[in-house]
């Protein structure tokens, strides 16, 4: 990735955690690591483990932020989730999986910023990562 798509993601990743403290939303990681992939975001709202991916874009030429979280990213978050959850010993804990959309100006200024509850379910490991 290059810094200046970099840059964009820490922008919009940031938007995204000012956001959801303003929501009353505890961030428990950011940048939450396991093997080859990352969770944006892990939080807890309302005694919920939410796991947020942050999709953040200049333009929409190319559609808007959420349609990047395709079925094989949905694949490899959940295998992140479930690692997490087994790890901090919160594999009984009600979980979800959030996407927050940015749309940012070609300056990085806020255009909109749209939080998509639920936006899609556990999918069982695979071998994708």
């Amino acid at each position: 990735m290059s810094r200046s798509l970099q840059n964009v993601a820490k922008i919009g990743e940031k938007l995204a955690v000012e956001h959801l403290k303003t929501q009353g939303y505890q961030i428990l990681a950011e940048n939450y690591r396991y093997q080859r992939g990352e969770i944006d975001i892990i939080s807890k709202h309302e005694e919920r483990i939410v796991f947020v991916e942050v999709k953040t874009r200049r333009s929409l030429k190319y559609g808007v932020p959420q349609a990047a979280v395709t079925e094989q990213k949905q694949r490899q978050i959940s295998k992140i989730a479930l690692a997490y959850l087994q790890t901090h010993h919160l594999i009984d804990s009600p979980c979800r999986f959030d996407v927050i959309a940015i749309h940012l100006t070609r300056d990085l200024k806020l255009i909109n910023l749209k939080q998509i509850k639920s936006a899609f379910e556990f999918i069982p490991e695979t071998n994708l990562i």
